[in-house]
């Protein structure tokens, strides 16, 4: 069996990088990705540097970037980097915002690394080695009623078939908010795994999965103890349609909500 953590150093050296770009740069100049959506300079620097650097130290590992695609041979191993996970909040100077970079292996996650530059927070994890936070081992909380439970969702959909997209987001926010405690949207789906694992929400619902944003939260999460799952409850994966995570006493109610809000055949 592969041991994942030996990359881990390679991976902090990188997202070291990375952050070190974010926290010197200023936004810049901002490219359109459609409605309502955006890059700025700082996400093409950091992956331009990012790609470059594994490439040197891992030139057999693939790489997927947000901004410029992929490389290599993505059959095999694959890092997965968000430059910036939180683009909107960087840009309007909020520190929730993060770099993200994560690792699969034959579409699962098995490493991650996310840091949060401004709130000098990083977080860190491989398969089989349990997840860290600035060195410390953290947990996934174990609230098991929902209605003790801090839920984060995912940013309400933008460009095509933005409509239809929200209102189901609307239907499950409705839901949510009548029986959870809070709701909250940080807007980097990066931060809000990273903060269930170290038990500062209860549950992730993100209708959504790209790779970049997800591959080191996954991995963070399971490592924490909790369990990340796509809409119908299957293993979360690369294939997932959607990211949805808790620790296992609360992800079966989550589900459940999930279910009564949107109809299956979405």
């Amino acid at each position: 069996m592969t041991d994942y953590a030996d990359l881990l150093p390679i991976a902090h050296q990188a997202v070291d990088l990375a952050s070190s770009i974010m926290r010197s740069m200023q936004p810049g100049v901002l490219t359109a990705k459609g409605d309502r959506d955006m890059a700025s300079e700082v996400d093409f620097a950091i992956e331009k540097q990012v790609r470059a650097f594994l490439a040197e130290r891992t030139p057999d590992i693939a790489f997927l970037g947000e901004e410029n695609g992929s490389s290599g041979n993505t059959d095999g191993l694959m890092w997965a980097l968000d430059p910036v996970d939180g683009t909107v909040n960087f840009v309007h100077g909020s520190p929730l915002c993060a770099v993200s970079l994560g690792l699969i292996s034959e579409k699962q996650s098995v490493l991650g690394v996310i840091d949060l530059p401004f709130l000098r927070s990083r977080y860190s994890a491989a398969e089989g080695h349990g997840a860290e936070s600035n060195g410390q081992r953290i947990r996934a909380g174990v609230v098991g009623d929902v209605s003790e439970a801090v839920v984060a969702i995912g940013d309400y959909a933008v460009g095509a078939r933005a409509e239809e997209k929200n209102q189901l987001r609307f239907a499950l926010t409705s839901r949510l908010a009548a029986q959870v405690q809070r709701i909250r949207m940080h807007g980097s789906a990066a931060i809000d795994l990273a903060w269930l694992a170290a038990g500062k929400i209860d549950a992730v619902v993100m209708l959504a999965n790209k790779p970049w944003d997800t591959a080191a939260g996954v991995v963070i999460a399971r490592e924490a103890g909790a369990l990340a799952a796509d809409r119908d409850g299957t293993a979360h994966s690369f294939d997932a349609h959607a990211t949805i995570a808790a620790n296992p006493a609360l992800l079966p109610s989550i589900l459940a909500l999930m279910a009564d809000a949107i109809p299956s055949e979405h």
